[in-house]
């Protein structure tokens, strides 16, 4: 009897053991998946003041600020590399880097090889000239010589109003390149969207610039962040993007940057 007593003592002892082995091994587990938050690699383009800029060669502007609270709210960590503007739609496409984000318009063509989330920002195209010049209109481009970055709706513009292989046409690698080139006095004017020519003007006072908007030529445009085809990851960011614009944290980083209300409103679909 004594020895049956002991041996339940035993069995007893040995099941409560288990179970707290059992208790702490989940426990931990939990713990690991809690900790276990994936890190995406996204591509941009540090060359679109306000939108993204190297400054002491950190990645800083309105698209980090805004990628940085989305993914947070998606539940991401992220991991921004500056590749460049061609290299970015080449690696969101053969899948080497998550998604990119660098002011990229949603437009038809994009939308054939990449998926877009929902649009974060409005934006449209307007003309960078000197403040004597006979420019009032994108109408009067035609003749001139206009610089544009390759690759972006600026150049698509300037190739509708003056044709597609005119020679007036002059593409350059970043808006940068084209700006410097207007102020060299080897373009007459610069097509690229608003904020960028704006913000440089704001912050360049000096070098007697102006701004020519043309509401009747330049249709409106969305940015979005740039996925590959089929990507999982798009449900999350557009809940993220939807959750920042609906409770105001997306209008306070806006204002940060721009010293505006952002138009929400339109950012819905």
């Amino acid at each position: 009897m004594k020895a049956l007593k002991s041996l339940s003592m035993v069995l007893v002892l040995m099941v409560i053991l288990s179970a707290c082995g059992t208790s702490q091994t989940s426990n931990s587990g939990e713990k690991v998946k809690e900790s276990e938050k994936k890190t995406l690699k996204v591509v941009t383009n540090a060359e679109y003041a306000p939108f993204e800029f190297l400054d002491k060669g950190q990645i800083k502007g309105f698209d980090l600020d805004f990628i940085k609270m989305v993914a947070k709210e998606a539940g991401y960590d992220i991991n921004v590399v500056n590749t460049g503007w061609d290299p970015l739609f080449v690696e969101v496409k053969g899948k080497t880097a998550d998604f990119g984000i660098s002011a990229i318009t949603i437009n038809d063509e994009r939308k054939q090889t990449y998926d877009f989330s929902t649009p974060y920002f409005l934006s449209t195209n307007e003309i960078l000239v000197p403040k004597d010049s006979p420019i009032k209109s994108a109408a009067d481009l035609k003749g001139k010589k206009v610089a544009v970055q390759n690759g972006t709706t600026g150049q698509e513009a300037v190739e509708a109003l003056i044709g597609k292989n005119n020679h007036d046409l002059k593409k350059f690698k970043s808006n940068n390149l084209a700006i410097m080139e207007l102020k060299s006095g080897g373009a007459d004017a610069v097509v690229a969207d608003n904020t960028v020519v704006e913000e440089y003007v704001k912050n360049n006072p000096n070098e007697n610039l102006v701004v020519i908007k043309d509401d009747t030529a330049f249709e409106k445009e969305f940015y979005g962040l740039m996925f590959p085809k089929g990507s999982g990851l798009k449900a999350d960011f557009d809940k993220a993007i939807t959750k920042v614009l609906e409770n105001g944290e997306y209008a306070k980083i806006y204002q940060q940057w721009f010293k505006s209300d952002p138009d929400v409103n339109a950012l819905k679909q």
